[in-house]
């Protein structure tokens, strides 16, 4: 087997030392919230997208807007309603009578992050649109193809509590999310905190950027760099095919997942100032990686597990190569 290309060391410290600012930039405005804000960051590096699923008002507009700010990008929102058309999302051919031609007018797509509010309220047609942009990352209208920003991150919400009059995402649409997340309500003390720090002031107002999108593209260039050693992805595939083969699911996960768990955990060692992955890596991102591509039999639904619990259930089956971990972290010490 041919030796791996290291990453400069220089190159991970300065990553690391970006994303740490881009995060604690976050957190000056979203208290007590470390692990979602670094599973945003996951996907932006790992470029991917993030489904948000959570009830209203627990800062999703806020994080994404705040995230946009911190990695100097811009950011659009978009309500999705029933009468949300495919070209209110991405663009359209407008005729300027002035120069008595068609321009193109870009639509809300055309952003480094994206806000999809409540998704699963647009019609099947619009929710396509948006999939079909966020997989090909470019936008076609009339024969003509019109590039998406870099870096390009969508963040779609839905609320899991009220579900009359929504078009629920099917499970190929589902897989086409990187991962998915919650917010979940603050603890006692960080919401005591948030009421502080809001007091007098919206904090958004008071932070800027601190990395450019050029950067970030760059490092999401860097991650592909990052070493996954062989037992590694045997420890990947091992709980991929648990999925398949597991009574409980019905639907388990794609190739798609499996090539994105490998991807998160290159993103989460890079983010941790690493160039190898770690088992760990692997074991942490699983459950939001790969829980919402998954479909449980319906006797399982029926006695009320989810699909974190039989995940996680699984997971722990696995038996997670601990040598190979000993053995990347000589390497790095080696290097």
């Amino acid at each position: 087997m041919p030796d791996r290309v290291r990453i400069p060391r220089a190159d991970i410290a300065e990553a690391r030392t970006t994303l740490q600012a881009i995060r604690e930039q976050v957190e000056r405005v979203i208290v007590g919230k470390r692990t979602v804000i670094e599973r945003l960051l996951i996907a932006l590096l790992a470029e991917g997208h993030v489904l948000l699923e959570d009830v209203p008002g627990t800062g999703k507009t806020k994080l994404a807007r705040t995230l946009a700010t911190a990695l100097g990008g811009s950011f659009h929102r978009v309500q999705f309603t029933a009468d949300l058309l495919p070209s209110d999302i991405t663009g359209s051919l407008i005729y300027e009578q002035a120069h008595g031609s068609f321009t193109f007018h870009p639509g809300p797509i055309f952003a480094n992050i994206v806000l999809a509010d409540e998704l699963n309220r647009a019609g099947p047609r619009t929710q396509a649109a948006l999939l079909e942009a966020m997989a090909e990352r470019q936008v076609s209208v009339e024969r003509t193809t019109y590039p998406l920003p870099r870096p390009f991150l969508v963040i779609a919400t839905q609320n899991p509590v009220e579900l009359a009059g929504t078009f629920p995402l099917p499970e190929a649409q589902l897989d086409r999310f990187f991962l998915s997340t919650t917010i979940g309500y603050p603890e006692s003390d960080d919401e005591l905190r948030m009421l502080q720090r809001f007091r007098e002031h919206d904090p958004l107002v008071e932070i800027g950027p601190v990395a450019t999108p050029e950067q970030i593209a760059q490092l999401s260039t860097t991650v592909r760099q990052v070493h996954v050693g062989q037992a590694v992805d045997t420890y990947v595939l091992a709980i991929i095919r648990r999925t398949r083969a597991d009574e409980a699911i019905e639907l388990g996960a794609s190739p798609r997942a499996t090539l994105a768990l490998a991807r998160a955990g290159q993103a989460r060692a890079l983010l941790d100032g690493r160039d190898f992955v770690m088992p760990d890596d692997v074991r942490e991102l699983a459950v939001p990686v790969l829980a919402h591509r998954l479909m449980l039999a319906s006797r399982v639904e029926l006695v009320g597990r989810s699909k974190a619990d039989v995940l996680t259930e699984i997971i722990a089956s696995v038996p997670i190569p601990v040598e190979d971990e000993l053995e990347s972290a000589e390497r790095a010490a080696d290097g």
